[in-house]
C-alpha cells in the first residue's frame, strides 16, 4: 500500500461494555477509541433506498487503509466529524491493508 494515497485521517472507535455497571446494575455499552490512522477515500456516494418507511437515502464510503487487526462490523469509523458504521471488511492482500465498506450513521 503507498503511503502517498492515504491522504485522509480517520478514527476507529470500537464498541465496548463499560467495566462497572451503574447505579441500576446495568453495563453501559460504549464506543471507545481504537486508533487513529491515515486512509484513503476510494469511493463516495449516495444510495437511494426505497424502504418500509418510505424513500430514504445513505451516504457510503469505502475507506482503504493499512492492516490493522480485530476491525470488525460493530466498530465505526469517524471522519470529518461524522460517524460511519462499517458495513464490512475485506482484507487486502496478506495483511497489507483493509478496505472498509461504511454507512453514515443516522
Amino acid at each position: 500500500m503507498r503511503a502517498g494515497k492515504l491522504d485522509r485521517t480517520i478514527r476507529i472507535d470500537q464498541w465496548q461494555e463499560s467495566p462497572e455497571p451503574d447505579e441500576y446494575g446495568t453495563v453501559e455499552p460504549r464506543f471507545v477509541p481504537l486508533t487513529t490512522l491515515r486512509a484513503q477515500v476510494v469511493q463516495s456516494s449516495t444510495e437511494e433506498f426505497i424502504r418500509a418507511f418510505g424513500a430514504s437515502d445513505e451516504s457510503v464510503i469505502v475507506f482503504r487503509t493499512r492492516w490493522l487487526a480485530g476491525v470488525t462490523n460493530a466498530d465505526r469509523i469517524v471522519y470529518e466529524g461524522q460517524d460511519f458504521n462499517i458495513k464490512e471488511v475485506k482484507e487486502i492482500g496478506r495483511h497489507r491493508g483493509l478496505e472498509l465498506r461504511t454507512v453514515r450513521a443516522a
